[in-house]
């Protein structure tokens, strides 16, 4: 008979793990978490300037259900869905001149929630002043836009960007709603910062874009001849925070002496900029990422690019030839991309799991980043990229492809 007590035992194993969890600081974004009041703090995209109609439309922000509509004279307005009177759906409302009006009983709401008529009161109702919907500011700018669900009395100016700032005869911006960025569905299901600080995973780009993948980011991302090395490619990248948040640097060096930067950027709290992948020239990016968290599982990234009339509208990410939704799920299998090593990490991945290493460097000074912002707020202070100066010079967009030669 075997002694049980001599026998090697199993090491390494899933028994007895400790209680997974996730850091609910920087990933909660309804009202009153931390994440959620400093993302309050900024204006953030919730649709496309052409979204904002006479037909009233429904967007989810930041958790909170709202209706976006335009006025007859024009003017958007943002407000949420729930009737201040009795609480009906103003997505069944009817848009007029001066606002929005209830289907239930017919109380007109202005863009600011100002209670203009009571339709079924007695001279038009009493205590307009007293029975005001709740509403958001919101501004149009690069043809989307933008909300500001904070405190009234810190409400910041509505940045710009230096690529974006005069735009020659030809020139537009084109704008785009489809989370180009995710590869994946147009609402993503699964935590938006997943996604954010995957800008920072350096990582990723060598392994699941170029080589696990095959080159789905296409080969104008690298010089001509450059050698697919992950070892060479990380050993050559730095991470740097910066004036509006942090970027980082990686360089293909070839046997000629020339190099190719690639330079990635994060403008906190929500932007992301890469390099295009179609542009035949070289320099400075020509687009703008925004990420919108819609609550804390779902989120949408909004595209802004400035071309001109001739050039093509935003191109589609492709893997093996093929949009995400003409892929099967074994072929998605096969190819993955960003969405599906997202997406597979949980609705919200447990940070309590994860074993970070050196490659992962960017992802930890990201996280740190927030994570000082947050205590900023907290402390009653104004967190980073925060200017109550309408004509403050426009942020610098550092990320793009730069040729460099030898020397």
């Amino acid at each position: 008979m075997v002694d049980a007590s001599a026998k090697a035992i199993d090491t390494g194993t899933g028994h007895g793990r400790a209680e997974q969890h996730y850091d609910r600081e920087l990933v909660e974004v309804g009202p009153r978490t931390p994440m959620g009041e400093l993302l309050r703090r900024y204006w953030h995209p919730v649709a496309l300037t052409s979204d904002a109609a006479a037909t009233p439309k429904r967007v989810r922000v930041l958790g909170e259900d709202l209706i976006l509509f335009r006025d007859s004279e024009g003017r958007p307005g943002l407000v949420f869905e729930r009737c201040t009177h009795r609480g009906s759906s103003l997505f069944y409302g009817r848009v007029e001149p001066e606002g929005i009006r209830c289907c239930y009983h017919g109380w007109l709401f202005a863009t600011d929630g100002r209670c203009l008529d009571k339709a079924v009161e007695p001279a038009g109702g009493t205590r307009r002043a007293i029975d005001r919907q709740p509403w958001y500011p919101v501004q149009e700018r690069y043809g989307l836009i933008f909300a500001y669900l904070g405190p009234p009395e810190r409400k910041p100016a509505l940045p710009r960007y230096d690529i974006f700032e005069d735009l020659r005869p030809g020139e537009f911006f084109a704008t785009d709603d489809n989370s180009y960025t995710v590869c994946g569905p147009p609402i993503a299901d699964f935590n938006w910062f997943q996604h954010y600080e995957n800008f920072q995973d350096a990582g990723h780009v060598i392994w699941l874009h170029f080589l696990h993948s095959g080159s789905q980011l296409g080969e104008k991302h690298r010089l001509e001849g450059a050698k697919v090395d992950p070892h060479h490619f990380m050993d050559n990248r730095t991470f740097h925070y910066t004036p509006s948040g942090m970027m980082y640097i990686a360089e293909d060096r070839l046997a000629d002496g020339r190099v190719m930067r690639f330079v990635v950027q994060n403008v906190l709290p929500t932007v992301g900029i890469v390099p295009e992948e179609t542009r035949a020239d070289l320099g400075t990016s020509n687009r703008i990422f925004w990420m919108l968290p819609i609550d804390d599982t779902h989120f949408r990234v909004f595209t802004v690019r400035r071309v001109h009339e001739v050039e093509e509208q935003p191109y589609r990410m492709l893997i093996g030839g093929k949009s995400f939704a003409e892929r099967t799920p074994e072929e998605r299998r096969r190819l993955p991309g960003d969405y599906e090593a997202q997406v597979s990490q949980g609705a919200i991945t447990m940070h309590s799991e994860e074993h970070l290493s050196l490659s992962d460097r960017g992802v930890i000074m990201l996280r740190k980043l927030f994570h000082q912002q947050l205590a900023a707020v907290a402390e009653g202070k104004d967190p980073i990229n925060v200017s109550f100066d309408e004509g403050a010079p426009p942020i610098r967009v550092e990320s793009g492809r730069f040729p460099i030669e030898a020397g």
